[in-house]
């Protein structure tokens, strides 16, 4: 009858909901916004966080050309911070989304207990900007006063959104920024490039990743994901090390690939 038929369609749209509840969020949900991307060259990104307001006097972004020894090797002792451009192939992404998962299990969980400072991305083409700011928030405590001016964007912004604060509730603050929007243009448009950034609705087939030591363990921060992404033990003196280990693992998921980049911020060469 009819009323049975109106609470089988009831119960059919309350099924379908709950369905698409359980996919995996967007980061483009919120916003459609796009932002043009990021060259992993060391130094566009020098002069780029520099305009931030990061100090690359004593420290700066490198390129680390393998993840064996020799090139690990010819980094000067002391990174403090790893990004790493991979991919977006097949492969990577069903990995990506399959961790999600997992990590979305645990999401009753203090996302902020381990004190390490993770935003999200909700904004397309920014993954070079999230980067970055992963990468220098996270960096010790000392550098970090002594690198990064309060009255600069990077020190007023990070004075505005402590680790304290969840993922999301960072996203908005940086979505509602127009000055980092402008600096985050004038890095991709940098005659520094050694590519032309191409159109805004291009299809972007790489992404940036950072890699931390928050507390004595490693970190893997990507703003498509959910939460910081614990890789084990580490110490200032293996720290690149164990990042070569994390960054070879997606290199390891894509055999065939080859478009990886991986940047160390690591002390000036008194060379």
């Amino acid at each position: 009858n009819l009323c049975q038929a109106f609470w089988i369609i009831i119960i059919i749209i309350i099924i379908t909901n709950n369905l698409e509840s359980m996919s995996e969020p967007s980061p483009s949900k919120s916003t459609e916004r796009k932002w043009f991307p990021l060259e992993s060259n060391p130094e566009n990104l020098n002069k780029y966080i520099s305009n931030l307001g990061f100090d690359t006097s004593f420290y700066r972004f490198t390129d680390v050309f393998s993840t064996e020894d020799w090139a690990l090797d010819m980094i000067p002792p002391g990174t403090v911070a790893v990004v790493f451009l991979y991919p977006l192939s097949d492969v990577q992404e069903q990995f990506r989304i399959k961790e999600n998962k997992q990590l979305l299990e645990y999401q009753n969980r203090d996302d902020n207990a381990s004190g390490v400072w993770h935003i999200k991305q909700r904004i397309g083409n920014a993954c070079g900007t999230i980067g970055i700011l992963h990468a220098l928030a996270n960096i010790p405590e000392s550098l970090k006063v002594a690198a990064i001016s309060s009255d600069s964007w990077l020190g007023k912004f990070y004075a505005s959104c402590p680790s304290e604060y969840s993922s999301i509730a960072k996203a908005e603050i940086l979505e509602n920024d127009k000055e980092i929007e402008s600096k985050h243009d004038a890095a991709t448009s940098d005659e520094q490039n050694q590519t032309d950034r191409g159109g805004i609705d291009d299809e972007l087939e790489t992404h940036f990743v950072a890699i931390v030591n928050v507390g004595g363990c490693l970190y893997e921060l990507d703003g498509r994901k959910e939460k910081p992404v614990p890789h084990g033990p580490t110490s200032p003196e293996t720290f690149l090390k164990d990042c070569a280990k994390v960054v070879q693992k997606f290199m390891d998921r894509d055999p065939e690939e080859v478009r990886f980049t991986i940047l160390a911020l690591a002390p000036c060469s008194s060379d």
